[in-house]
């Protein structure tokens, strides 16, 4: 039986695993985005592991196991370390180079829209599965190159672009509008999720399942959700086809995979509004409590963007047709979210990631709560290192992807054994990954051997029988309600740890 040895190596974890390893909420605080972790009483720094204060960290938050069965230990270096390491030159943005890739992004969409519309035509090739095979692998290509464009106003919320906010803000609202994603609407909730990575109260993108939510989703108690031990291999397959045809446009309509958080939000535009359909959260009203009145001008801006490219859908359905708006379009627009929502999703989803209750939670823990991965050409080349370099991002975001190489290779001297890498198998290995995170990672708990604020870092576990078992929490009491002659089952309390937004 295969087992995975903790990683040795202080600056690089990587990750070599098989699903064969052996098995082995708290009220809310306000932290500060720059804060850094909890110090034990003489450690701000890698250079005090193994020391007797880290025996007494350890002794006070118990023993915290991943999913492989590797012990956890919560990050103890802070922000300003990671900022100081990482060479000046590496913040340095040019709008010179982000309009050369921008271009090459467009400029790869137009020539393969030209190539095929001129040669793949039925006069050059009659034979029509041969044409069939040939579009679809135009929407592929299409898929490709528009996840690249979208990567690119990506840099621009993040405003990496270029020194200039009117600048990034004009060429991301138009990258965007054109692919269908409301600009600023997604920029003002995707800086919260930087804001809040990895805190189970406040992320809002991939906010994991707890284990009551699971055991109510499977139509258990949260005791028996131990017991379970049956693999579905077919309820993952179709609960991944979902999440990769439609997550992206769930996630804009209904803020699924969001925090569900939404009566604290402090202008009172939360009250009685949940997370789905008609449920009131979503990327498109400006009523929606996702945003500050102050931003609500900015998500019509957004709804503008949208209206206009669909205005232009429609105006070449009208002369060309449905079929080509299909190929031309839609199917390349599928193919676009699909790499984005599985780049997210394995972003923040893998078996040695934590999570952290509100009053654990910190920025600089929170921002190690990731992991890089490797796509090859690409990645690198054509998604524009977006998924080789997620840690670096997280922690300074303004760095622009042409200097997050060397800049990842600064701040993994200061994380050490903190950062998570994934590159086993490469490009093969990243789709893999799909397929391996899905199953070995259905909710979070915390580990059975945590106490204290231990208690408060949550890790992923499922039901397959994979990697670090779930918690066996005994079944309720039974007891007689005094007076009643009635029985009441008595079982754990679970809190509801909310902690307002920080915009």
């Amino acid at each position: 039986m295969a087992t995975t040895a903790r990683p040795q190596n202080p600056v690089l974890r990587r990750t070599v695993t098989t699903d064969s390893v052996p098995s082995s909420s708290a009220n809310s605080v306000s932290v500060s985005p720059v804060d850094s972790p909890t110090q034990s009483a003489s450690s701000t720094s890698l250079s005090s592991l193994g020391s007797v204060d880290d025996v007494d960290v350890k002794n006070t938050r118990g023993t915290l196991l991943d999913t492989y069965g590797n012990e956890f230990e919560i990050p103890d270096y802070t922000i300003k370390q990671i900022r100081d390491a990482i060479p000046a030159h590496c913040f340095e943005r040019s709008a010179a180079k982000g309009f050369y890739f921008v271009g090459r992004d467009v400029a790869s969409l137009a020539t393969t829209f030209y190539l095929f519309n001129h040669f793949v035509t039925p006069e050059n090739i009659p034979y029509t599965p041969a044409r069939a095979v040939l579009w679809a692998g135009y929407t592929v290509l299409q898929g490709l190159f528009g996840t690249g464009l979208w990567v690119m106003a990506h840099e621009c919320g993040h405003q990496s672009f270029s020194t200039s906010k009117t600048l990034n803000d004009t060429v991301g609202w138009l990258a965007h509008s054109s692919l269908l994603v409301p600009y600023f609407s997604w920029k003002i909730s995707h800086a919260k999720h930087h804001k809040a990575t990895g805190n189970m109260a406040r992320d809002m993108v991939f906010v994991p399942k707890t284990r009551e939510l699971y055991a109510t989703r499977t139509s258990r108690l949260i005791h028996q959700v131990h017991e379970l031990t049956e693999e579905t291999p077919m309820a993952t397959l179709i609960h991944m086809l979902g999440q990769q045809l439609g997550g992206w446009q769930l996630y804009l309509f209904a803020n699924v995979t969001g925090h569900d958080n939404h009566e604290r939000q402090p202008e009172g535009k939360g009250k009685g509004k949940k997370n789905g359909f008609f449920g009131g959260v979503n990327h498109f009203w400006p009523s929606s409590p996702l945003y500050e009145k102050k931003q609500e001008h900015l998500v019509l801006l957004s709804d503008l963007g949208i209206a206009i490219t669909l205005g232009a859908l429609y105006w070449v359905y009208q002369n060309w047709g449905w079929n080509s708006v299909l190929v031309w379009y839609l199917i390349p627009y599928f193919w676009v979210h699909h790499w984005l929502v599985a780049i997210t999703y394995l972003q923040h989803t893998d078996p040695t990631l934590p999570h952290y209750d509100a009053q654990t939670w910190t920025y600089t823990r929170g921002a190690a709560a990731t992991i890089d991965r490797e796509f090859g050409f690409i990645g690198r080349t054509l998604f524009h290192s977006i998924i080789e370099t997620h840690v670096l991002h997280h922690y300074v975001s303004i760095i622009p992807f042409y200097n997050a190489d060397e800049a990842s290779d600064a701040i993994r001297k200061v994380m050490g054994k903190h950062y998570r890498s994934d590159t086993e198998g490469g490009p093969l290995g990243f789709l893999r990954a799909l397929w391996k995170s899905a199953r070995w990672c259905q909710w979070v708990e915390p580990s059975e051997g945590a106490k204290g604020e231990g208690k408060g870092v949550f890790f992923y576990r499922n039901r397959n029988g994979l990697g670090t078992a779930p918690e066996a929490i005994p079944a309720p009491v039974e007891k007689l309600v005094a007076g009643k002659g009635a029985k009441m089952e008595v079982g754990p309390d679970t809190d509801n740890f909310y902690e307002g937004e920080d915009e």
